[in-house]
């Protein structure tokens, strides 16, 4: 790219500011190898200058590849109006599909967000119910604990019933045994 940097003055204050306008110079003589080699320099150069990031997305690098490229499609063009034609269009649709990428990545963003806010959503949701799923668990713990409590009282008061009345049935048992003895022998007295 061939730059001229033709000074302005801006303003008529006493520490005025001067700006280095930056145009291109559009020359129509074809590119030699030198010039490529320059480009490539210059591109180099300015990469360095404005610090752009060598790996990963970085829109310095971009603008800067992005100037690069056109200036070899006009180089190209000078030479063969077709195959810049060609490359017009293959830089047009590399900058539709960057774009295209750049909304997708965007909505992938967004995306991710909504479903992390909706995981956190639904982990306090899950959260509050394991909190009432034990409160309701040590609820039906301590019903299981006097129920069991209430079923031992009952079985034992049971076996107490069953001891009574094993005894009472044993001591009547006796009686009668006793009853009958003493009714034989009142018995055979009286047939004597």
């Amino acid at each position: 790219i061939r730059w001229t940097g033709p000074v302005s003055q801006m303003g008529k204050k006493r520490n005025a500011y001067r700006i280095l306008i930056r145009k291109p110079e559009v020359s129509s003589t074809p590119a030699t190898r030198l010039d490529v080699i320059n480009l490539q320099e210059q591109l180099d150069m300015r990469l360095q200058q404005r610090q752009a990031r060598e790996t990963g997305i970085c829109p310095v690098r971009r603008e800067l590849y992005t100037q690069c490229f056109d200036e070899l499609i006009r180089q190209v063009t000078i030479n063969c109006a077709e195959r810049g034609l060609l490359l017009l269009r293959i830089r047009d649709e590399i900058r539709m599909t960057i774009s295209a990428y750049q909304i997708l990545y965007e909505s992938s963003i967004a995306f991710g967000i909504r479903k992390a806010l909706m995981a956190e959503q639904g982990k306090a949701d899950l959260e509050n119910t394991v909190t009432k799923l034990q409160s309701e668990k040590s609820d039906l713990d301590k019903q299981v604990m006097e129920l069991r409590s209430r079923a031992d009282q009952i079985e034992r008061r049971s076996n107490e019933q069953k001891l009574a009345e094993a005894k009472k049935h044993a001591e009547d048992i006796q009686f009668l045994k006793k009853t009958n003895q003493q009714l034989k022998v009142m018995n055979q007295y009286f047939l004597t």
